[in-house]
């Protein structure tokens, strides 16, 4: 085939973060095959031999797996094109270095190559004093290597060249006036195809104008790298959405389209699958077939193409050791050390799938009940997958109901408050109604999340699973928030969060739903690693109600007995360790109190205090003792950090996650209501307590020896 006149569409390795691996790269290629793509161009950024050592030649052993990929994408149809980036830190004008450069490119024809690439992305203009004094510009130094590489070669038929004015935004003083760009098009050997983003590093859209402007600029057609799909620069973003926004009529106007996907491979079936939907249908088009408007490419129906050829791959039957099952290593998860055994058997011994207790104006799954997906994922579940994870510039329907159901909610919240007496009642149903879809849609991300988690292969499972765990977390805080608003127990003093135009924050929709909480801005709140083992269990975090008393106590007794390693030592009495620990905050500002439960129960909460000057006075004149952690704490302290909060959450915990988001969520509650510090004291030897809470922000504010007492107070403000 003939290099200089076919369209070049497939792909391009060219992100930033840890390359693909060789097995990866052949089912790439049984991809490509498959949905008739033809050209991969190698050149991952971290990848030392591409771009830090691209000086040193490859080893016998690299060697040999170079030579491997060549051959397979040879015998699936594909054209292998090397990059090579030494942008960095060539000396353009050194003899040396430019020796250097054809014995790298030398060895690696050598190989069976047959098409390269020299990149110039993402460097400094500036030009050393050797090449400033060899070349006028910086152009005029990329140009002369290109062209003598592009020769030495022996004028390969595919050759590309990437300038480091890549995109319309980085050209100065803008497309048409660019020296830079002037000088690469009217020096640059004509049959040197010269690489293009579009209008930016990644564009929403490519348009007929802009492309005719760099083209006339260029004075040939652009090869278009794509990073519709690339997300290399934001760890909290995935896209799973199809390719989009780019009409396949455009491939009269290029050399070639070739897409840099999603780090993690497994992420980008859809986005290739539709990228050779779009790729044949223009092909048609070309050859003068399927012209009428049903049959021009629409990234919708090629999605649910897409999907359904996704949805049988993932059906596939696992093979043994492919599910991954709670394991807890060590106690490592634990917060609070207890003995194995005693009521922590009793919880084992509930049904798995046993309900959630959810409150008033809480939404039940269809069914009423809330399961571990142990089967494959569903259909609908791809698709919310896909809607939650989908486009940089556009998040799919399902996502854009949730964040315009949360700013909604928030907004309107005065409808359900207890304060409010004027409101119709016909308003408040209608913001519980919608509650109740916002909430159920959280339910449907926990639900995802433990679908992929039990359902799905390693390899899925290891790059899907950091972005569906931090969406199943921030769901788990955000849900928490409306329960907590539906009560009716706001003031509305600190509510709308961090206000701003979309696709500011990074996150993706986690991201953004997070800057719509009030305590949004805290990001060492919502980012952290996910776990080391995935846990399939679900969870949910809900205000306390009066029902939970009995099975908290239970906790909290059996928690404090592991802890000191002996049995209930008022067995006459089994409620006074809760009665002292938890029965003020639960009697007296029940409100700021919240619960989290697993599929077996109750399995953690956390106690807030809203004003604790007020909560003491109140205690002396309705509760028969203080409460066990409620001491004279200095003005001082109080000043900046006026509300108090416990958090206690039993050792079997898999997925310690669970435990930040309960505590994020009462910081949430007590931001909404004016806080703008919380404190909460604890014993010295509670090491692992300590690092928890040091981890999300809160630091040491004094020890207990200043006021006679053995707790150490750590704070953090709001």
């Amino acid at each position: 085939m003939d290099g200089r006149s076919e369209f070049l569409c497939g792909v391009v390795e060219g992100f930033y973060g840890r390359p693909w691996s060789m097995e990866q790269r052949k089912v790439l290629f049984q991809w490509m095959q498959r949905w008739e793509l033809n050209t991969y161009l190698y050149g991952p950024k971290d990848d030392l031999k591409h771009r830090l050592l691209w000086r040193e030649v490859y080893s016998p052993e690299e060697e040999g797996q170079l030579r491997t990929l060549i051959v397979e994408s040879e015998k699936r149809g594909l054209r292998f094109v090397y990059s090579l980036s030494p942008g960095q830190d060539i000396v353009f004008s050194s003899a040396c270095d430019l020796s250097l450069l054809k014995r790298k490119l030398r060895q690696v024809s050598k190989l069976g190559c047959q098409a390269f690439a020299i990149l110039f992305d993402d460097i400094d203009h500036s030009l050393c004093q050797a090449d400033s004094q060899a070349f006028s510009s910086f152009a005029h130094a990329q140009v002369s290597v290109a062209n003598e590489i592009y020769r030495f070669l022996g004028e390969p038929p595919v050759f590309l060249f990437c300038p480091t004015e890549y995109c319309g935004s980085l050209c100065s003083p803008s497309v048409s006036k660019s020296p830079y760009l002037m000088t690469v098009g009217e020096d640059l050997l004509p049959n040197i195809s010269i690489i293009w983003t579009g209008s930016k590093v990644i564009s929403r859209e490519l348009s007929v104008e802009g492309l005719s402007e760099v083209q006339s600029v260029l004075q040939r057609p652009p090869l278009v790298w794509d990073n519709l799909h690339a997300n290399d620069y934001d760890s909290r973003r995935l896209f799973l959405g199809p390719f989009k926004g780019r009409y396949p009529q455009l491939a009269t106007q290029l050399r070639g389209l070739l897409l840099n996907p999603n780090c993690e491979f497994e992420a980008n079936y859809i986005p290739l699958h539709t990228l050779g939907t779009w790729y044949r249908t223009g092909r048609e088009e070309k050859k003068g077939k399927k012209r009428d408007e049903e049959h021009q490419y629409c990234p919708e129906m090629a999605l649910s193409t897409a999907l359904h050829d996704w949805m049988e791959e993932l059906s596939q039957p696992l093979q043994p050791g492919c599910v991954c099952v709670c394991v807890c290593v060590g106690g490592t998860q634990k917060i609070s050390t207890q003995s194995e055994g005693g009521d922590g058997e009793e919880r084992e011994k509930k049904l798995h799938n046993n309900q959630f207790q959810q409150g008033p104006g809480q939404p039940r799954s269809p069914g009423g009940v809330l399961c571990v997906g142990k089967a494959p994922l569903s259909e609908s579940q791809i698709r919310l997958l896909v809607g939650l994870h989908y486009l940089p510039h556009e998040h799919g329907p399902s996502a854009q109901r949730l964040l315009q159901d949360l700013t909604w909610l928030k907004e309107h919240c005065h409808l359900v408050s207890a304060n409010d007496k004027k409101g119709p009642p016909q308003k408040a149903e209608e913001w519980r109604g919608r509650a109740a879809g916002f909430l159920g849609v959280c339910e449907e991300i926990a639900a995802l999340h433990s679908s992929v988690v039990s359902g799905v292969s390693k390899a899925v499972l290891y790059d899907l699973y950091p972005y569906v765990w931090d969406l199943r977390n921030t769901a788990l805080v955000a849900k928490a928030f409306i329960c907590w608003l539906g009560c009716g127990t706001t003031t509305g003093a600190e509510l709308l969060g961090v206000e701003s135009e979309p696709w500011v924050f990074k996150g993706g929709v986690s991201g953004e739903l997070q800057m719509l909480l009030p305590i949004g801005s805290n990001s060492e709140l919502f980012s952290h690693p996910p776990p080391l083992f995935p846990t399939s269990r679900l969870y949910n975090i809900r205000p306390y109600h009066n029902k939970d008393k009995a099975e908290l106590y239970c906790m909290v007794r059996q928690l404090q007995q592991g802890a000191q390693g002996s049995p209930n030592s008022s067995p006459a009495h089994p409620d006074l360790i809760g009665d002292r620990c938890l029965g003020p905050c639960l009697a007296l500002c029940p409100e700021y109190s919240m619960v989290l439960e697993d599929e077996l129960g109750v399995c953690g909460c956390v106690l807030g205090v809203v004003d604790v000057r007020s909560f003491a006075k109140r205690c002396q004149t309705c509760w028969i003792s203080p409460p066990e952690d409620q001491g004279e704490y200095p003005d001082s302290l109080l000043y900046h950090f006026p509300s108090q909060l416990r958090l206690d959450a039993l050792p079997d915990l898999v997925d310690i996650s669970v435990t930040r988001c309960l505590l994020t969520a009462l910081l949430t509650a007590l931001k909404a209501n004016g806080s703008h510090g919380v404190f909460c004291e604890m014993q010295p030897t509670d090491r692992m307590r300590l690092d928890f809470l040091t981890k999300l922000g809160f630091l040491e504010i004094i020890r207990g020896e200043a006021r006679h007492r053995e707790g150490v107070v750590l704070g953090r403000l709001l």
